[in-house]
């Protein structure tokens, strides 16, 4: 099949100034970037004129290998010009499997519609289909409970050579990262030796290191300190995933860490953010992690004595914040309409404390409560985009177009609000500059020299948007609306979207297999 996209101007990935020309492609590879009016005889043509010719968007950091497979046709994803998803962030992946109960138990907020058919990432890999790309990592919280369960204690020696060799494992069968997520159970139980010894091992096998660091509060710096010693002992690649300062005491951490990490030579160092000043996780990371060890949180809170404990520990908490801490989605039961209510009203709904409230939500709901916290400041999160080594990352997971309960707008709308709101409106970044951001750089940043640019011999992923008209539709009160101005995108030069709707092609692949 053979392509031109004309008219338009092109953003090639690297932040150039743009220009007009034509990309041709033929078959999954752009073969010219021609000059504009020069003729291409017998190709299927892309209309572009008035638009903006870029890279197909690539995300470092999503949880879309616990959504795609259930929903294949990417349908917000597509609606944002993003072609390659990266997923097993956070220290949480869908393999390798050995406890099933207890990675299910685990990754319970993220609702995977799985059937679980698989042990390992080839066997995953085989399941998919989707509409757009998929990398994999292999997370730390998923292969310590393979090899340890739940236990809140150091591994032995045979169990850190089981997640060792469960790394290796993966890594031979396409992964391209090892992540963790040091506020997890049981990722949280880790000391710095057990991960400096995983990501070593990630390093002999070429892989990326990516880190939801031990602490985004006031324990920013020693985290991120953490994490550069790790990456520097192991001779890793570091990527410091969704790079934020949480907690109003907090706010201005972001300058003192960018300041830091700009004086890290020594380590092939990268970082990503989201453009909103809330977060979106489990509720459980409100807990003590003690409280989650052996997987027996229900049953803790079903004893008078540990939950009064847990509950005193949840009092003594600066960073709750109950007025800022929204409920997303949660399973059948009790609170469930409680979906889009703060912790404050549900709690005086029920005339209980914070702590009470969150207790009962837990137990009410086998603890896969995920929430919204509106926890960073504006200027904290524009100060981090500003920096020229940040790339855009969504930290989502929603793939479809409509659905239940409040997620977090940045599932649906995270680079078309850099392209409009910051870029076009704020003028915070270019716009070459804010292409390259979401294209060449994360590329890079995973060592994809033929993907994020547009050059001859490059995978054909392209999006062409409206630079005028992009923009992100996703509100925290009303989220479940996909992004406009994205309208046409190409993954391995096949329509995924022509004229701003879904083709229903599934082009995509698996990266790395």
């Amino acid at each position: 099949m053979r392509v031109a996209v004309t008219g338009g101007l092109i953003a090639d990935g690297t932040g150039s100034e743009l220009v007009p020309g034509t990309v041709l492609v033929e078959g999954e590879r752009i073969t010219a970037v021609l000059p504009p009016g020069e003729p291409v005889a017998e190709a299927e043509v892309i209309d572009a004129t008035g638009n903006i010719v870029a890279p197909g968007f690539v995300d470092l950091h999503s949880h879309a290998d616990f959504s795609l497979g259930a929903s294949p046709a990417a349908e917000s994803q597509l609606a944002q010009g993003v072609t390659t998803l990266v997923g097993g962030n956070c220290g949480w992946s869908p393999f390798p499997i050995t406890d099933l109960e207890t990675l299910r138990a685990g990754t319970a907020f993220l609702d995977p519609k799985h059937d679980w058919s698989w042990n390992d990432l080839a066997g995953f890999a085989a399941t998919l289909q989707p509409a757009v790309n998929l990398a994999l990592q292999v997370g730390h919280c998923t292969l310590r409970i393979a090899a340890m369960g739940s236990a809140e204690r150091p591994p032995s020696p045979e169990e850190l050579r089981t997640m060792q060799d469960l790394l290796r494992a993966a890594a031979d069968q396409g992964a391209v990262g090892f992540s963790t997520g040091l506020i997890y159970a049981p990722g949280a139980y880790a000391s710095s030796e057990e991960v400096a010894a995983l990501v070593a091992t990630a390093a002999e096998c070429g892989l990326m290191y990516s880190t939801h660091i031990r602490n985004e509060g006031a324990g920013l710096p020693a985290a991120l300190d953490e994490a550069i010693a790790t990456a520097r002992a192991g001779g890793a690649r570091l990527e410091i995933s969704h790079l934020k300062a949480v907690g109003r005491s907090n706010y201005g951490l972001v300058d003192i860490a960018l300041e830091h990490l700009d004086q890290v030579d020594d380590v092939d160092l990268g970082w990503d953010a989201y453009p909103y000043t809330a977060t979106s996780t489990t509720l459980t990371t409100r807990l003590p992690t003690w409280a989650l060890a052996g997987g027996a949180l229900l049953d803790r809170l079903a004893d008078p004595a540990e939950r009064a404990r847990i509950a005193e520990a949840l009092r003594a908490d600066d960073l709750l914040s109950p007025d800022s801490v929204v409920i997303a989605s949660l399973p059948p039961g009790r609170y469930e309409d409680s979906r889009g209510l703060s912790l404050t009203a549900v709690a005086q709904r029920d005339g209980v404390d914070a702590a009470e409230i969150v207790l009962r939500i837990l137990e009410s709901h086998q603890a896969a409560v995920s929430v919204v916290n509106h926890a960073m400041s504006e200027d904290d999160v524009t100060t981090v985009l500003e920096h020229p080594r940040t790339a855009i990352a969504s930290d989502g997971w929603i793939m479809d177009a409509t659905g239940p309960g409040h997620p977090h707008p940045r599932n649906f709308g995270t680079f078309p609000r850099v392209l409009g709101h910051y870029t076009r409106d704020r003028r915070t970044l270019t716009l070459p500059e804010a292409i390259r951001r979401m294209t060449a750089l994360p590329a890079t940043r995973l060592g994809l020299c033929d993907r994020g640019i547009i050059k001859p011999g490059a995978i054909a992923d392209l999006t062409v948007l409206d630079a005028d008209k992009i923009a992100d539709k996703s509100t925290y009160d009303n989220p479940w609306q996909l992004s406009v101005g994205i309208n046409h995108v190409l993954l391995a030069g096949q329509p995924a979207l022509t004229n701003a709707k879904p083709t229903g092609h599934r082009p995509g692949r698996i990266i790395g297999l």
